[in-house]
């Protein structure tokens, strides 16, 4: 959606914001405590969180102040931005007294004529059309005997209009009950999108039954959002099926919470195809549970590869050249969310632990659950391609820009990919509250060594032949390097990341006199 302007003053005008939207706005308050950005770097979205009111400058104070528990909003700018942008507001405005149409089409409606002008004439003087009196037989003496026959014509042409009517009223009434009845997120989706570019719905039975009634055996993954299980289906596909997690009644914002994301990622994942992105072949709504059936990638996550206790069994399958390609994998598949889709895509929750792994150490990119699309112009003075809304994300891979000032990106999406690379590079967690404090998130560990000239101290020791830094290695953490940097204006976009990535694959195979298919691959 696009972002929130400054404000919208209707000074100076014949209009006014109807009291009926003020006072949604002055009901329109958020909850205590509420989670503010920099109000020294975003003054203007902080005086909306505490006014909602101040975008309308017309609709002044509210009289009485409601109670501020009750029906509070916890993110009044997502709120703003869909009740003023997607749904607007109403505008009243008054007869003026000097301009003599209105008393003459007053004059004109309580004699029984139709108010209009005449558009022949450039003045444009007002014209009262006559009604003729109801058919009866005077009339009908003053008229010829055409005039009869077409009265009789109109007369029957209404008929059949009224009972043509009349059925499209019963049909509409019956598809009504109909939709009443369905799922409301099923029905939520299709009205977003034509069901015929929906990927296929799957009953929950049917998937109960492929996962085993959700054996605990099958899980392959587990997370905030819900749990991934190893399913067969009917036809021997072997799928991924992920089960959101459901809250309680007394949850119902949480709730509402994972319906939004379980409908985006349908959204996003029906409308873009890209070879290093899991495929989403259908999905499932039911009361019992909100199902996502993926392509199953067998291999685990590029976090279980880095991090997991197994990883003693893998250090000779994750070489620098695998690593290498992995990266450039997943740099391009953001750079195509970010360039190749309209409007563009900005992940926001690039982890390692979302990067998943084939059987031959290639990769796919999942979880779209927080993607936004990115349309719209950005509010005044943060310029294109912003959308301010409350951050989300995983710590440790957190824009600091988007966090402290609420405008999104896709240079969020490229700091979070600057943590991957150094995960790379250190196969070390993005966060881990065993090292010191101010080292425990990876990006402040690793930007510390490199502006002090220490990479070497926390370059993976795989990454080590001969007491020296295997190539390559130095140019990848440069890189990751400005990916992190504070300003997101000094980051370079996903496309420049992706054409250095691949310029120094390109040295590295030359360094070694040749290429693996799988050095080219990506």
């Amino acid at each position: 959606p696009a972002a929130l302007p400054r404000a919208v003053n209707l000074s100076g005008t014949p209009f006014r914001v109807s009291s009926a939207s003020c006072s949604r706005l002055h009901l329109l308050r958020p909850c205590p405590d509420p989670d503010l950005p920099n109000c020294f770097h975003c003054p203007w979205e902080c005086q909306l969180i505490h006014n909602p009111a101040r975008i309308l400058p017309s609709c002044g104070s509210p009289k009485n102040r409601p109670d501020p528990e009750q029906g509070c909003q916890a993110d009044v700018i997502s709120y703003l931005d869909s009740l003023l942008l997607r749904f607007g507001f109403e505008i009243e405005w008054d007869e003026d007294p000097n301009d003599a149409y209105f008393p003459s089409c007053r004059r004109c409606q309580a004699s029984g004529g139709v108010c209009g002008f005449d558009s022949s004439d450039p003045d444009n003087p007002f014209l009262c059309f006559r009604r003729e009196s109801a058919i009866s037989p005077p009339w009908i003496r003053r008229h010829s005997p055409n005039l009869v026959i077409s009265a009789i014509f109109v007369v029957v042409t209404l008929v059949a209009l009224i009972a043509v009517a009349a059925l499209k009223f019963r049909s509409l009434k019956r598809k009504l009950a109909d939709e009443l009845s369905e799922d409301p997120t099923t029905l939520f989706l299709r009205r977003q999108r034509s069901a015929s570019l929906l990927p296929p719905v799957f009953t929950y039975d049917d998937l109960e039954l492929a996962t085993g009634k959700f054996d605990s055996r099958r899980k392959i993954g587990d997370g905030g959002f819900g749990s991934v299980y190893r399913a067969q289906l009917s036809d021997g596909r072997v799928v991924a099926v992920k089960r959101l997690h459901r809250q309680s009644s007394d949850s119902a914002a949480v709730d509402t919470y994972f319906t939004k994301s379980f409908c985006n990622e349908i959204l996003i994942l029906s409308s873009i195809e890209h070879p290093h992105m899991v495929k989403l072949h259908g999905y499932c709504s039911d009361p019992r549970g909100l199902l996502l059936v993926y392509d199953y990638v067998p291999n685990g996550t590029l976090a279980d590869h880095l991090h997991s206790q197994r990883r003693s069994t893998l250090d000779q399958t994750l070489t620098w050249q695998v690593r290498l390609e992995i990266a450039i994998q997943v740099a391009t598949a953001i750079e195509y969310l970010h360039f190749s889709v309209k409007p563009p895509v900005v992940h926001r929750d690039i982890t390692s632990s979302n990067i998943f792994v084939e059987s031959d150490m290639r990769v796919k990119v999942g979880d779209f659950g927080l993607s936004r699309l990115m349309s719209g112009p950005g509010p005044a003075g943060s310029g294109p391609g912003v959308v301010v809304t409350g951050p989300q994300g995983t710590p440790g891979y957190l824009d600091p820009d988007y966090h402290n000032c609420f405008r999104l990106t896709e240079k969020s999406d490229v700091y979070s990919f600057g943590v991957v690379l150094m995960e790379l590079i250190t196969g070390k967690r993005a966060v881990d509250e065993r090292r010191e404090r101010r080292e425990a998130a990876l990006a402040d560990l690793v930007v510390v060594r490199i502006q002090m000239g220490r990479l070497r101290e926390v370059v993976d020791p795989g990454l080590v032949s001969g007491g020296e830094v295997v190539d390559g290695v130095g140019a990848v953490a440069e890189l990751a390097f400005r990916c992190v940097a504070a300003d997101k204006d000094d980051r370079p976009d996903m496309a420049e990341v992706a054409a250095e990535l691949r310029r120094i694959s390109g040295r590295s195979c030359a360094s070694r006199h040749s290429c693996s298919d799988f050095d080219v691959a990506a």
